[in-house]
């Protein structure tokens, strides 16, 4: 099947024939106005609500950046490990205000950002894997809307890029990267720099970034040097010069982020197996007597957990989302090139869908690897132990579904067979899955909105009543505190990070401690550096003043988290 594709692919285009599509007509354009509509409408609806900072993990996300140049010891070192970093490099500007800070809004104009970028790429993706660089027929223009609007009119992606989580940024890469590789593999040859570039800035937002770029770069050579070299040195068409800069530039940021880890945390993998990282969770997890998370150890079940996260983001019906699923798969198995001669022209125009198709499922491996190995649990409620956790892993499989609606929609114009009237039928008939699907997500809430309230519910509201005691204290006070479970009551009370002395400020290539650091002399001393001390029962500074006979000038205790007590150091 490789070599059909590349008998049409890696050979240069002719010039002669139909001019090509341009990248940023009035549809794309349009397209892009409406995305940007769409983002811009759900944040100030989920803003006015209060739920763009639910997730603590976009409360953390916003102040790892934030810290780079709000804290007492800046710098690039305060971006820390196991998160990347692309992320909050993209954030910083938009938190230099603190109003932006505060608000949350400085976090989630990336995202938003990224929103529209990924509505953009699906729509090229689809165009360019149906159409190729010829004009479009109806067919072809029709299917990219079809793909834009279920990917952009999903609820929880809706509601995910208006916060300063990394989904909406990873997704819109990720389509990117399908969708540059796919015009390189169509004859462009540009576009494999843009797309190893993409698949750059995918690794440093999310280490499924690495594992597609692992994915493209073995499908890219093999399909280049199975095409045959000429005799200038070329291999179909590309020089093998141009494959090796796409390769140095794929690879370029995870050897960039492992010469990080290895230079400031003497440890290449300390994302991954480091005190932070998943796998340390995990351990800590099962020493407090909990048992591991479904799928640990088991491939099978782990994958059948992420594909069910990903029916869950789709469909809040059980066999609505099993019905996703069964598309997905029509979709593959109808644009698998040796099925063209069997079912007709219609599918053969489809025969560059086949390998984006196929790409556009990379996530399921790699989930179902990092559920098995790798540490990370997905709860979904439908399964034990019947919650919510990680629910949001599931949009990675929202481009395939998006892709696939969008063949099945093509196939039904295109084929011969049956009467037009039946096809339309059938081509309403998946549109009418999808908006049912959809509507009831939006009936029932979207799964990653009652995800981060569930699971965060309780820490929201100690972080809230926190921030109401911390605001009352001296503008000008130095506090002594961990804030890597709790930051989001200083950036509620409006407490700068630099008025603060935190577990980042020392000097992480000091192992195994750092006796010398700004954090280790203010919890051997803390009425030395600090006006008051805020303590989270059990962590590093509660541990640190139980014999420093500190005054207690408030305690606080909220159902399913530590209680925190503020002192007056001095």
């Amino acid at each position: 099947m490789l070599e059909n594709c590349l008998s049409m692919s890696l050979v240069p285009k002719s010039k002669a024939g139909p001019s090509p599509v341009s990248a940023w007509d009035s549809e794309t354009r349009l397209l892009a106005w409406l995305a940007t509509c769409v983002a811009v409408f759900s944040f100030l609806f989920y803003f006015q609500r209060g739920d763009v900072l639910l997730y603590g993990d976009a409360v953390a996300h916003m102040n790892i950046a934030r810290r780079v140049f709000d804290s007492k010891t800046p710098g690039l070192l305060q971006l820390g490990t196991v998160w990347l970093p692309l992320p909050h490099l993209l954030m910083i500007p938009f938190l230099i205000s603190n109003e932006m800070w505060r608000s949350g809004l400085g976090g989630s104009i990336p995202s938003l950002v990224a929103y529209v970028f990924g509505v953009v790429g699906m729509f090229r993706l689809v165009r360019g894997s149906l159409a190729g660089r010829a004009a479009p027929d109806a067919a072809a223009r029709i299917a990219p809307w079809v793909a834009a609007l279920v990917y952009a009119a999903n609820p929880n992606l809706i509601y995910m890029q208006t916060t300063a989580m990394g989904e909406s940024l990873y997704l819109g890469l990720f389509i990117w990267a399908v969708a540059y590789c796919s015009e390189f593999i169509a004859g462009d040859a540009k576009a494999l720099t843009k797309c190893g570039l993409c698949l750059a800035a995918a690794c440093l937002t999310r280490y499924d970034g690495w594992f597609l770029a692992a994915v493209l770069a073995a499908v890219i050579v093999f399909l280049s040097f199975r095409s045959g070299k000429t005799p200038q040195g070329n291999t179909g068409g590309v020089s093998r010069g141009t494959v090796i800069k796409f390769v140095l530039i794929a690879t370029a940021a995870p050897a960039l982020w492992l010469a990080y880890n290895g230079i400031i945390y003497r440890n290449p993998l300390e994302f991954e197996n480091g005190p932070y990282s998943a796998k340390a969770i995990e351990r800590k997890t099962q020493s407090a007597g909990n048992p591991g998370h479904p799928g640990s150890g088991n491939l099978l079940v782990a994958g059948l957990y992420f594909v069910k996260s990903g029916e869950a983001n789709v469909a809040e019906n059980h066999w609505l989302g099993r019905l996703w699923v069964l598309l997905g798969l029509a979709a593959l198995v109808t644009a698998v090139p040796v099925l063209r001669a069997r079912l007709g022209a219609a599918t053969d125009a489809m025969a560059h869908a086949w390998l984006p198709l196929l790409l556009l499922l990379v996530p399921v491996p790699f989930y179902a690897l990092s559920v098995a190995y790798g540490g990370v649990p997905i709860f979904v409620p439908a399964w034990w132990p019947f919650t919510h956790y990680n629910d949001r892993y599931g949009l990675q499989l929202l481009p395939a579904f998006a892709m696939a609606v969008a063949v099945l929609v093509s196939l039904c114009i295109r084929a011969a067979r049956p009467s037009p009237r039946l096809r339309l039928v059938f081509a309403l008939s998946i549109l009418g899955v999808v908006v049912v699907s959809y509507a009831s997500v939006w009936y029932a809430r979207p799964i990653c909105l009652q995800e981060a309230e569930i699971n965060m519910r309780s820490r929201n509201r100690l972080e809230a009543q926190l921030a109401t005691w911390l605001h009352k204290l001296p503008a000008d006070s130095t506090l002594l505190m961990y804030v890597g479970d709790h930051v989001g009551a200083l950036q509620q009370a409006g407490i700068p990070l630099a008025h603060t002395i935190n577990e980042g400020n020392h000097r992480v290539w000091k192992q195994p401690v750092d006796p010398d650091g700004l954090w280790e002399r203010a919890l051997a001393n803390p009425a030395q550096y600090a006006d008051y001390v805020v303590a989270f029962e059990g962590d590093a500074v509660w541990q640190a003043v139980q014999e420093k006979h500190l005054a207690e000038l408030v305690e606080i205790q909220v159902t399913g988290q530590a209680r925190a007590i503020v002192y007056r150091a001095r």
